[in-house]
């Protein structure tokens, strides 16, 4: 039986190489929006972050997400981060 490869994608604040579960897509749409995309299958210019406060607190503080996507990015957006890492941390 073949084993299935697992998709591995880079965290751009940690540059750590994870399984696609483990990270959270953000993506920079055509209409210079800025959204969540739990799915990962949204079109757009995407930046995969891990679902970890600490990792969503640098992202903050450096910008790198920011610059990654070359938009701005609005505290909305980092709530929503946030709220989607806590409601994984008490799933778990």
């Amino acid at each position: 039986m073949k084993v299935k490869k697992i998709p591995l994608r880079s965290c751009v604040i940690t540059k750590e190489k994870l399984p696609k579960q483990e990270l959270l897509r953000i993506v920079k749409t055509k209409e210079q929006e800025v959204k969540v995309d739990p799915t990962g299958k949204m079109n757009g210019r995407g930046a995969y972050i891990k679902k970890d406060k600490a990792v969503l607190e640098k992202a903050k503080k450096t910008k790198a997400l920011a610059k990654h996507l070359e938009i701005e990015i609005p505290d909305e957006v980092y709530q929503e981060i946030e709220r989607i890492i806590e409601e994984g941390v008490n799933n778990e």
